[in-house]
């Protein structure tokens, strides 16, 4: 398949629809145990296809894991120099990982380090010019292509810098946001206990 295709079929495997990229105006983003809809700005639409790409060249998942997975990997490969605002949204995903399964993300990282992400302009343009076929071959140009060493201490307290200020950025949108569900859940006459109570999802992978 081309890489179009492949992304049509990625699409309709999550349920995004069949339209490229289609997305609202807000986008439902993951922090904790709920479903925060943040704005779709115009920075995540620019890069949402080179994004989608790497979960397909990663095969991590669009759950809430493989979410925060992807966004380290795309970390780990310098997305925040390519772009503070995309690098901001990685941060956000990273969050949920790190409270889920924080080696994940650090392995997810290393992984990055010794990769390349397409978020690049002339990277971007050669992917719109059909460079490469398919996925396959992206993944051959830009999935783990340097030497595998010992992660140098930098990267380490990179990781750590970008662990905590994605920490952070999490409490200051959960926190409304569980007082937001808290307060609707009681107007609509829920108790307590299930306001407060994470409901069980198979979609954490």
């Amino acid at each position: 398949m081309t890489i179009d295709q492949e992304l049509e079929a990625f699409y309709r495997r999550v349920g995004f629809g069949e339209v490229l990229g289609d997305r609202p105006c807000t986008v439902p983003v993951y922090t904790g145990c709920l479903l925060v809809p943040l704005p779709n700005i115009e920075t995540r639409y620019k890069y949402l296809k080179y994004h989608d790409m790497h979960h397909l060249m990663t095969d991590y998942s669009v759950g809430r894991i493989g979410e925060g997975e992807v966004s380290a990997w795309e970390l780990g490969t310098g997305s925040f120099f390519k772009s503070p605002l995309l690098g901001v949204m990685n941060l956000i995903a990273l969050s949920t990982g790190l409270v889920l399964k924080p080696q994940r993300m650090w392995n997810a990282f290393v992984r990055g380090c010794n990769s390349k992400n397409l978020y690049g302009l002339s990277v971007r343009r050669a992917v719109d010019d059909n460079k490469w076929k398919n996925i396959e071959e992206i993944k051959t140009d830009f999935l783990e292509i340097k030497e595998r060493k010992t992660i140098a201490k930098v990267r380490l307290i990179e990781f750590l810098m970008y662990s905590s200020i994605a920490m952070l950025i999490h409490a200051s949108i959960a926190i409304p946001a569980l007082i937001l569900r808290f307060g609707t859940d009681l107007i609509l006459k829920k108790s307590i206990i299930q306001a407060i109570k994470p409901v069980k999802r198979d979609d954490l992978f």
